[in-house]
């Protein structure tokens, strides 16, 4: 692209030029950029894929209930139940000083929290808190099914 240098001091348009030679032309930047925009929002699809394909495994091997919501919540409910869950054992099994009988009261908890709304709105949660916020989910977040086996 042509740039008109003549509106700059004399003494500063070699500089200008210069900078201007090591840059893309606006039309190459922003194809670039879409590009590139492109390609991230294809990686974050497929994490987020890798992500649900693991929630929805964890969900069936620990015998999880299926949560309630909108529709286009559920799938992010998931996830973030599954990464809170996970980051609560670590955090209170394999890193504290919880057994699994303690877990598995824990666990009994979990499963009546069916609204997927509840799970999205403690996903930045530590995991050391699960225990806390579960004994304040209120009412609405529980759901209706039997949630023991």
């Amino acid at each position: 692209m042509a740039h008109n240098l003549s509106d700059r001091p004399a003494d500063r348009r070699a500089g200008f030029a210069r900078w201007l030679e090591g840059r893309d032309c606006t039309d190459c930047w922003k194809a670039a950029r879409d590009a590139d925009t492109e390609s991230k929002e294809a990686w974050i699809a497929a994490q987020r894929a890798k992500e649900q394909q693991a929630a929805r495994e964890w969900a069936e091997q620990f015998d999880m209930p299926p949560l309630e919501g909108p529709e286009k919540a559920l799938d992010w409910g998931e996830r973030s139940r599954h990464q809170l869950v996970t980051a609560a054992y670590r955090a209170l099994v394999s890193e504290g000083t919880w057994g699994e009988v303690d877990w598995a009261v824990l666990e009994d908890k979990i499963r009546t929290v069916a609204r997927a709304g509840w799970w999205i709105d403690q996903r930045d949660a530590e995991g050391s808190d699960l225990p806390e916020l579960l004994d304040a989910a209120a009412s609405d977040d529980i759901g209706t099914e039997n949630p023991f086996r």
